[in-house]
């Protein structure tokens, strides 16, 4: 049955709210990154700052090497993304096209990976990296990615399955090599799920602090998640430069989302045969 309009209008008026209480974080973000430092918790709370202090993002920006900060995360987050695009989908296209012993075993196996918390294997693989010589290094936060992830390697391998079977048997009637049925018969048609992948991975690696953190000790390889945390003092917080810093390192991520918003929500609704 169709929804009425009373049902719609609660609908909406229910996700209405939700919505604002969604932005209100980012709002009291915002607007405390204007305000003076005597301001940003003060009682009765001071909804728009008296007076706007545009200051505080220069002064943010000149108390920490934010460009090179965004040069470290920029380049980690590229390679995090081509890894995960690469390995990913090699991995999914032989779960979803190919036929070889216990492939269906493997692929629970693979899944049951994702209920491991990263706790488990954090000092494992802290470990590893450090008996190769790779602490300090941008390795640790590079290499897992080229590794492969559970959750990518589904996503892609359910969209894999909507491609009919019979385009990789004409590629093979044509004489394309396996290789060549994923790399140019199928890797075009599930662009979605690679943009998907891409948005996932690029806010992923942005965002990531803890990684950072464990392996990168040089503060010439800092990434802007470890520069944000370095205005967080021993006994004091510089909260209007943090929030100025914050709110500047969150437009990528807007951008990204919102450009690939489209993409992004058709990569996992995943409905539809393609083709």
């Amino acid at each position: 049955m169709k929804p009425n309009r009373k049902t719609k209008a609660i609908v909406y008026t229910l996700l209405f709210i939700g919505s604002i209480i969604s932005l209100v974080p980012f709002f009291w973000m915002l607007t405390s990154s204007f305000k003076a430092p005597e301001f940003v918790f003060a009682d009765p709370v001071q909804i728009i700052p008296k007076p706007w202090l545009f200051s505080n993002y220069s002064t943010a920006f000149e108390k920490l090497p934010f460009a090179l900060y965004t040069w470290n995360t920029v380049k980690i987050t590229a390679l995090c993304i081509l890894g995960q695009i690469l390995s990913c989908s090699l991995v999914a296209f032989g779960f979803a096209r190919l036929r070889f012993p216990f492939r269906n075993t493997l692929f629970v196996i693979l899944l049951s990976t994702m209920m491991l918390p990263a706790q488990v294997t954090m000092i494992p693989q802290f470990k590893i990296f450090s008996s190769l010589g790779m602490y300090d290094t941008f390795c640790p936060l590079i290499i897992p990615s080229f590794l492969g992830s559970a959750y990518m390697i589904f996503l892609l391998r359910q969209y894999f399955m909507t491609i009919p079977m019979e385009m990789d048997e004409a590629a093979r009637i044509d004489g394309a090599t396996t290789f060549q049925t994923y790399w140019k018969i199928l890797m075009p048609q599930i662009k979605p799920a690679l943009a998907t992948v891409a948005i996932l991975a690029f806010m992923g690696t942005w965002n990531d602090f803890l990684g950072p953190l464990i392996y990168l000790s040089s503060p010439a390889k800092r990434t802007l998640a470890l520069g944000l945390y370095a205005f967080q003092g021993q006994y004091s917080t510089d909260w209007n430069y943090l929030m100025a810093a914050s709110t500047v390192t969150m437009i990528p991520l807007l951008i990204v989302f919102f450009a690939g918003q489209k993409y992004f929500i058709q990569g996992v609704v995943i409905s539809g045969v393609k083709g």
